[in-house]
């Protein structure tokens, strides 16, 4: 019950807070037509007391600490003095109409604030200036600057000031040995931006009436959005800047670092190893992907003379390229060890594999009677967690010693198949017989698809024969399944190691998040589907196409950008993944992953700087995905 109260309690305080923000907000905006000087005051003071309280909060001013250690008031105490100073130099610009004034109090007070914050700026904190990188960085701000005001076609002026005060931070705090400079070190790198900024400020006039009024009518929006901006803010923006941070410290967060973090991360051999990379050209994986690849240029060359297109969606050329491509894929992986190697490794296996399932599915059940019960049986896993997932199919890999009975899933079949295959009784020539009439039947799909031309109908039956095929001659032949058979001819059973033995244990750590997410590309991909015009099936149909030519020249081109979404989403979804290999390996038997890695070092082995580091690695790693499918989805609104 008090959980429950709690739970009401937090509720109704995140409402009141959250209508608190909206109706100041409101009455601060409102002041924007009715009373400049008010608006700029606040403004002003606003920004004052935000930044105070970073640099008090982070504990890099001289006797700022955290209301948890040093007290509430000792913590308080720079956001207010400088909420008061901004205010008042609000009220004082306002009241500065003349250009040139307007300018020289702007431009002082700059250098006021610069002076104030590299004073207060602690003796651990204090930037060792290089000169070089702070040429560089502020050079390159000012070109940044410059170029976004000639895109906008505005005053190349105040671009160039804004440029110049980010590039001369960036070198001056970013690139510097902190805690190794001085007082005057870190007066420079403090008043230069803060000049440059006040500056900005002066060269702009206050609005007239007009611009008043339109920044209070566009205020509205924003005014409704701060609620969710500012939980944003506290939950995603703050923390993602406070582990930037705490990449450049050392693992106690004491000592400034740079970038060491990241070179130990990236010199690691257990984050990127390629001594064995050669093995990749013996391994089996690379002999069959070569040929495939090929047979995939000579299939090419003559599609080329013949349409005009050497590799087309539907054509026979796609089986053998993709085919030759993973093959060789899986090789290289199998060649590259290292956490970032699995995270590749993952990315590629797991969003093909999903994607591709969900596309296969979402079609074949649209032609099914069973459509609901279908789709709803490959939904189901997503409504499971993925620690839960991690746990059912941790049973199904489990292995047991031979001598015992297996009841992992996946050792019982593959035992029992053995014994199955070194005996000679019924159920074993039964099993057989079974085998073969499944290879027959897919050589008669194969035959079909590839008499009627339709090389795409042909790819999957022919893949299953190629592996059936493969699997019938070897249960016939040497056997096959879960056996060994010793000296004195005594056949016993070897179960499998699915997650012990590298480094195809990643591979059955990627079947969990298949399993999950082929639900969710086979909802997504089949409301796509559906959504395709009935008229331009009709018309293929007119035109002679056949079932495969319209999937692949029709269909699918017209859902193409719903698979974009897709497939950027699962990369988003894979970058991340942490829960099944924290339940299954924990990252053991060379199964790490970034996310993983990133939990072990900062709260395992209590290097804080390094998790740090890694979790950077990850967010900018995953960043150009989301920003690419957001702007996606912009522009299709």
């Amino acid at each position: 019950m008090d959980k429950v109260i709690s739970t009401l309690l937090a509720v109704v305080i995140a409402i009141g807070v959250s209508a608190g923000i909206w109706v100041v907000a409101n009455l601060v905006f409102n002041q924007a037509r009715r009373n400049w000087r008010v608006f700029n005051a606040i403004i002003f003071a606003s920004t004052g007391f935000l930044v105070g309280a970073l640099l008090a909060g982070n504990r890099l001013t001289v006797g700022s600490t955290t209301p948890e250690t040093g007290g509430f008031v000792k913590f308080i105490w720079l956001p207010v003095v400088a909420m008061v100073a901004m205010g008042a130099l609000g009220i004082v610009l306002v009241q500065a109409n003349e250009p040139r004034l307007r300018l020289i109090i702007s431009s002082v007070a700059g250098v006021a604030i610069g002076v104030a914050i590299g004073l207060l700026i602690r003796e651990t904190s204090h930037p060792a200036i290089d000169v070089g990188p702070l040429i560089g960085w502020t050079v390159g701000g000012v070109a940044v600057g410059g170029g976004l005001a000639a895109l906008r076609k505005r005053n190349p002026l105040p671009g160039l000031l804004v440029g110049a005060a980010l590039g001369f931070v960036l070198g001056g705090w970013g690139s510097a040995d902190i805690g190794a400079g001085s007082v005057g070190e870190a007066l420079v790198a403090s008043v230069v931006p803060a000049a440059l900024l006040g500056a900005r400020y002066g060269l702009s006039s206050n609005p007239d009436a007009v611009r008043r009024a339109r920044i209070d009518t566009g205020s509205r929006s924003f005014i409704f959005l701060v609620p969710a901006l500012l939980f944003i803010l506290a939950t995603l923006v703050v923390p993602a800047i406070r582990t930037l941070v705490l990449s450049f410290k050392d693992r106690t967060s004491a000592e400034w670092v740079g970038l060491e973090n990241y070179t130990e991360t990236f010199q690691d051999r257990n984050t990127w190893n390629q001594e064995d990379w050669t093995n990749m050209f013996t391994s089996r994986l690379f002999l069959i992907g070569v040929p495939l690849l090929a047979i995939a240029v000579v299939v090419g060359s003559v599609s080329k003379k013949r349409t005009g297109k050497a590799v087309e969606l539907g054509n026979p050329t796609m089986a053998p390229l993709l085919g030759g491509f993973f093959f060789v894929a899986f090789a290289a992986f199998t060649a590259f060890r290292g956490t970032i190697a699995n995270n590749l490794w993952w990315v590629l296996t797991v969003v093909f594999a999903a994607t591709s399932m969900g596309l296969t599915i979402a079609v074949l059940a649209d032609r099914s009677k069973h459509e609901k019960l279908a789709k709803s049986l490959i939904f189901m896993p997503l409504a499971i967690s993925l620690v839960g997932a991690s746990v059912i199919w941790r049973f199904v890999y489990a292995p047991r010693d031979a001598s015992q009975e297996q009841t992992g899933l996946f050792n019982a079949v593959w035992v029992g198949l053995g014994r199955l295959s070194t005996g000679s009784g019924l159920p074993t020539i039964i099993i057989a017989v079974v085998l073969g009439l499944i290879l027959l039947g897919l050589l008669v799909l194969v035959a079909r698809a590839l008499v009627r031309r339709e090389w795409g109908a042909a790819v999957v039956p022919g893949i299953f024969l190629l592996l059936l095929g493969w699997f019938f001659i070897r249960y016939v032949t040497d056997g096959v399944g879960g056996f060994v058979e010793n000296e004195a001819g005594v056949v016993r059973a070897s179960p499998i190691g699915f997650v012990q033995e590298s480094p195809f244990n990643n591979v059955w750590l990627m079947v969990i998040l298949i399993w999950i997410q082929t639900g969710f590309a086979m909802v997504i991909l089949s409301a796509a589907i559906k959504a395709v015009p009935d008229e331009l099936l009709e018309a293929a149909r007119v035109d002679g196409a056949t079932q495969s030519q319209i999937f692949w020249r029709v269909t699918l081109p017209q859902i193409a950008t719903t698979i974009g979404v897709v497939v950027t989403t699962l990369i988003v979804i894979v970058m991340k993944v942490f829960d099944i290999v924290k339940v299954v390996t924990n990252g053991q038997f060379d199964t790490q992953v970034l996310a993983n890695d990133m939990f072990n070092e900062a709260f395992s082995n209590f290097n804080i700087g390094r998790g740090a580091a890694l979790a950077m690695v990850l967010f900018v790693s995953v960043l150009p995905v989301m920003v690419f499918n957001i702007r996606k989805m912009q522009r299709e609104g």
